[in-house]
């Protein structure tokens, strides 16, 4: 089995748990879209929900494709909200902002009810910080709050564009790119978001709600 199997696979699973006269939230990457995709195919066989979207990748795919559309900002909550990682540990810890939509995710997935994460099993991890921790920073003083990390022994990349422009964020924000050396990642989190002006990192703590797996030997299972 490919990889994209995998990510299909775990995201038809995920259509099991939305029901009519839902709020859905729909989170933003590869695997993500997959389930988007299944999403638009259900609501054009009759299901009845409401969603909103993390990102304007992800707003683009489901109103092309006829998914109910709703603003985020008359919301009190989300019944369910749907989204991938970048990487996710034994504890249901993720690193996520791979797709530089960490800040609205993480507003979608605390406003929620319930959280469903699906992954295909490369993103499963022993310890995190395989991949860059993602910090997203406001552009004015950018230069001085990178030092400011770099202070607190956080080295990484600011995020380029494929024109080698700053990428910008659909908050109109960057993002720095730490590569984590400490084994404590609480603590960075805590250390980092105290800078004046960083937003957001895209450490998510411990989840409650199900984790999806799709495993290249075909099996979708749900921890």
């Amino acid at each position: 089995m490919d990889l994209n199997f995998c990510k299909k696979a775990a995201a038809e699973k995920a259509l099991s748990f939305i029901q009519d006269g839902m709020t859905v939230g729909l989170g933003t990457g590869s695997t993500t879209a997959f389930f988007i995709e299944k999403l638009i195919e259900k609501c054009r066989l009759g299901l009845k929900i409401q969603a909103i979207a993390t990102s304007e990748r992800s707003l683009d795919q489901a109103r092309a494709g006829g998914i109910p559309l709703t603003d985020i900002n008359t919301l009190q909550f989300l019944d369910i909200y749907v989204d991938g990682a970048d990487e996710i540990d034994s504890q249901k810890r993720m690193i996520k902002g791979g797709g530089g939509a960490l800040l609205r995710e993480k507003i979608a997935a605390h406003m929620s009810r319930k959280v469903i994460i699906i992954i295909d099993e490369s993103k499963l991890v022993q310890k995190l910080g395989q991949r860059p921790l993602p910090v997203e920073i406001i552009p004015f003083g950018s230069t001085a709050i990178i030092h400011q990390l770099h202070l607190l022994g956080y080295k990484g990349v600011l995020r380029l564009s494929p024109n080698n422009a700053p990428y910008i964020t659909d908050n109109h924000n960057f993002i720095y790119d730490v590569q984590l050396s400490d084994d404590n990642i609480e603590r960075a989190h805590a250390q980092i978001t105290q800078i004046p002006g960083v937003v957001e990192t895209g450490f998510f703590p411990s989840l409650t709600g199900p984790v999806i797996i799709g495993f290249y030997d075909g099996r979708v299972i749900v921890q």
